[in-house]
């Protein structure tokens, strides 16, 4: 397989301190806007720059759990189990080197049951983030990133709570700024009432069709209302690449290195490290 312009620029770079492990919520509560694709090609793109990186699956749908391991891996214990369990740690979930430098906690349907039981949960908010903790201490990992499901409920609230920083996948569609607004005012409310060193990463233009007045109009908007967080110039195109690899539990870059979807998640990749590792 070629070696993308990331990995060839990234391959000796040094791990970051303990200190300066980075956890990054995926997030955004409009389902379809390519948040799972964005999660997981951006870990394995990070870690094969040679950064150790942790997904952590926490949408019932566990989509970016199936995008990576193969339905032949055995999934014990799942991220439900880490949020119910008190017992429960990342280490025990964790599917190891499930690609190199990249260990992922899985998902699976249980987590649907498990905000019913959240919910009465006085101190449910803390429970990702009590997990985080321990393990952020060990400084196992450069990268944390959480996909998130698509909704404003319990575990996108656990997630923020737990996370240093947001990510937020747009759509280039008409009513892209719509979502886009709750998520900021949700993060807003979380980082003022339970987590003061949330920040906004930034956000990524998705299924970018240049072709389409649309979406050059959409992505233009977009630009110039978002006031939080940078619009990182990279932009994710349409791309029937994209759409297949999930189906082969492989991510872009091991399906078609060469197409153009892996040629903007490289770019991508090499755009968010180059502006915050420091």
């Amino acid at each position: 397989m070629t070696m993308t312009a990331l990995e060839r620029a990234h391959r000796s770079t040094a791990k970051y301190s303990t200190a300066q492990t980075r956890v990054i919520a995926v997030a955004n509560q409009k389902g379809g806007v390519g948040k799972t694709d964005l999660t997981v090609n951006l870990s394995c793109q990070f870690a094969a720059a040679g950064k150790k990186v942790l997904l952590i699956d926490m949408d019932p749908q566990a989509n970016a759990t199936d995008y990576l391991v193969s339905p032949e891996t055995p999934i014990e214990r799942s991220t439900a189990d880490l949020l119910i369990d008190d017992s429960v740690s990342l280490q025990d979930i964790l599917i190891k080197e499930c690609r190199e430098n990249l260990d992922v906690a899985p998902a699976d349907g249980d987590l649907s049951a498990c905000q019913i039981r959240l919910a009465n949960d006085i101190n449910m908010q803390f429970k990702l983030k009590k997990k985080l903790k321990e393990m952020k201490e060990e400084g196992d990992y450069d990268y944390v990133l959480i996909d998130t499901p698509p909704s404003l409920g319990i575990l996108t609230v656990n997630t923020l709570t737990a996370a240093t920083e947001v990510l937020i996948p747009v759509q280039t569609q008409y009513f892209a700024m719509d979502g886009v607004v709750q998520l900021l005012e949700t993060v807003r409310k979380v980082r003022e009432d339970i987590n003061p060193e949330l920040s906004v990463m930034g956000a990524v233009l998705t299924m970018y069709d240049r072709r389409t007045i649309l979406s050059r109009e959409v992505a233009s908007r977009v630009r110039h209302e978002f006031n939080e967080g940078r619009v990182y110039t990279t932009v994710i195109p349409v791309n029937v690449r994209l759409a297949e690899a999930p189906s082969y539990h492989k991510s872009i870059f091991e399906y078609d290195s060469g197409c153009n979807g892996a040629k903007a998640y490289d770019a991508l990749a090499q755009e968010i490290l180059s502006c915050r590792e420091d």
